[in-house]
């Protein structure tokens, strides 16, 4: 089910279905997931006085009628336990933090508390006694973190949204890996009260969405000052989004700045993602990212490192072994400052500020990978510090110089996800989800990692019926691989991720790039994974002529028996290519090589 929350409100206004019956659906979803997403899920019981009071209301009464969502087990929700990672340490709050109870007030309805890596100190989702959260597209690779489970309940449409927190990156990090949006708004636009703090001065609570459009709407609705909470700053109106409607210059970090640890496929993604910020006006430039990378080490070479001693240093110390070793070394390292060292850390990073804020004086926006490359777990947990430290690279400068962010999924790799973050001065957050809303839509991705949220769902009859032609990709043409750029630049737009009929087998080509064929055998065929996009008639027939041979178009059959034009092989094929029809799609097979 798409949970976009304008499709629910929809839905609900037609009396197709109800906020019970929704919650049933995914309370069910919830249980069945093997990933360890959730350290808490609430009971039909437990979220019956939530459904019970929907009723009093109309669905366009409140902002975010019958909206499910998750949060992020550092941040309260009243009567139920939060761990913030460590089972030793819960407590259970009698009432829900600022944050979670504006968004409950506003028709949203709390599904429960996910996983995170403990007290919010990681950007992997390892650090946990609960498990390592896996990514919602590869198992094998970390979710990131350290709100490894609200990013996956998002991208797994378990939810319409959800919490997390960001000191560091752990509100960003995890969108990338995982194909959504994630809102770093500025510091102090959200309330901190009922959250449990890392690094007080820093902490951000951070939104994960399918869509800029619902990260927008759940901004819209919890931002708001809170008198107990003395970091919480009014909101300002930032840049408005017309400014950047036609015209805009963008900041790059010079080539020598930049770091992908040796993922080429990172790298390129970058450079095509940029090409999106080009094609809508965007004026590309460099900019000297020292004092960003500068400001960055700071957090954990600086006085910043003996705040999370503040905050659960005392705790760790009696609790060691239920604390995660790795969290316990990282707070241990904290070393007691003297004042002067504390007043040089501060001055130190007021220089890096004026000379960052120096940098914006030209550029409208900054823009970095989110993250730089990504690794197994397996990996993480072999080198946990120096691969955490490397996923942070883009990220943790961000809280210490003030600045407000957008991570926006652009690619998906043969492995994970990647994305972009638009970086902009303290309250510009509105005009960074308006420019991240257009990028998206020309990515043409998916929502997540599930097949039924495209960004453009369509009725594939009334498109048949049009002056377009609707065609199903497989292979090199996928989003993300080396050949979809064709299709971009004759610009399709993407309907949606499903399956062929269980009639076609896939073949493996040495082509360059390599390349699957597809051929239809009733028999021994299974589903095959593929993207459906829609070309106008003219450009159908330019796409028609990029295909060689042995490849071609013809009609394919989809998952749900629609007719469709798609890539299929000549017999030859079955010769020339190697058999890959048991890993049903191009991007599984890729990614066991």
């Amino acid at each position: 089910m798409n949970l976009c929350i304008h499709n629910l409100k929809e839905l609900y206004r037609k009396g197709s279905l109800t906020p019970e019956q929704l919650c049933q659906q995914l309370l069910k979803k919830c249980k069945e997931e093997t990933s360890p997403v959730w350290i808490y899920l609430l009971s039909e019981n437990e979220l019956e006085p939530y459904l019970n009071r929907l009723k009093e209301f109309r669905p366009d009464e409140l902002p975010l009628y019958g909206v499910p969502f998750a949060i992020k087990d550092n941040i309260d929700l009243a009567l139920v336990p939060t761990t913030a990672g460590c089972p030793a340490y819960a407590y259970t709050p009698q009432k829900s933090a600022f944050v979670v109870q504006r968004l409950i007030d506003a028709g949203a309805i709390p599904l429960g508390k996910t996983n995170l890596d403990q007290f919010a100190t990681g950007l992997v989702g390892v650090r946990s006694p609960y498990g390592a959260v896996n990514n919602s597209f590869v198992p094998e690779y970390v979710s990131g973190g350290s709100s490894s489970g609200s990013a996956v309940a998002v991208a797994k449409a378990m939810c319409s949204f959800s919490l997390g927190t960001d000191t560091a990156g752990s509100g960003r990090v995890p969108a990338a890996f995982n194909n959504i949006f994630g809102v770093k708004p500025t510091k102090g636009l959200l309330s901190n009260t009922g959250v449990v703090p890392a690094c007080r001065s820093l902490d951000c609570v951070s939104i994960f969405a399918g869509t800029a459009e619902d990260g927008e709407r759940v901004l819209s609705v919890a931002a708001a000052n809170d008198e107990a909470d003395p970091f919480s700053r009014k909101a300002s109106k930032g840049c408005k989004p017309e400014t950047l409607a036609q015209k805009f210059t963008y900041g790059v970090p010079q080539k020598r700045q930049l770091e992908f640890f040796g993922n080429k496929e990172y790298e390129q993604s970058f450079y095509a993602s940029l090409e999106l910020l080009d094609k809508l006006g965007g004026k590309r430039v460099e900019i000297d990212f020292s004092s960003f990378l500068d400001a960055a080490k700071l957090l954990y070479e600086g006085p910043w490192v003996e705040e999370r001693t503040v905050a659960v240093g005392d705790f760790i110390k009696n609790h060691l072994d239920e604390s995660d070793p790795v969290v316990a070394e990282i707070v241990a390292k904290a070393k007691s400052s003297s004042g002067a060292e504390l007043f040089q850390a501060i001055y130190t990073l007021q220089a890096y500020k004026s000379k960052s804020d120096t940098v914006f004086e030209s550029v409208d926006l900054i823009v970095t990978p989110t993250a730089g490359t990504c690794y197994t777990i397996e990996e993480v947990q072999a080198d946990p510090i120096r691969l955490n430290s490397n996923l942070g690279y883009y990220t943790n400068y961000m809280n210490l110089l003030d600045y407000c962010s957008l991570a926006v999924p652009t690619a998906i790799t043969s492995t994970v996800p990647f994305g972009i973050t638009l970086v902009g001065r303290a309250f510009t957050d509105e005009m960074l989800l308006e420019l991240g809303e257009k990028i998206h839509q020309l990515t043409g991705l998916p929502l997540g990692a599930g097949t039924e949220q495209p960004v453009f769902h369509q009725d594939k009859q009334k498109q048949t019926e049009s002056d377009v032609v609707l065609v199903a990709v497989c292979g090199a043409h996928l989003q993300g691989l080396p050949l979809h750029h064709q299709l971009q630049a004759l610009d399709a737009t993407f309907i949606e991720k499903t399956t062929t009929s269980k009639s076609y087998m896939m073949f493996a080509l040495e082509t360059k790039p390599p390349k699957p064929g597809l051929i239809r055998n009733e028999s021994k065929g299974r589903k095959q994974v593929v993207e459906v996009y829609s070309l106008s008639k003219e450009n159908f027939g330019s796409f028609v002529s990029f295909i060689p041979h042995p490849l071609g178009i013809g009609k394919l059959e989809l998952a749900d028996g629609s007719w469709v034009s798609g890539f299929i092989a000549e017999p030859v094929v079955v010769e020339q290519g190697g058999d890959i029809t048991s890993f049903g799609g191009w991007r599984n097979y890729l990614s066991s090589l």
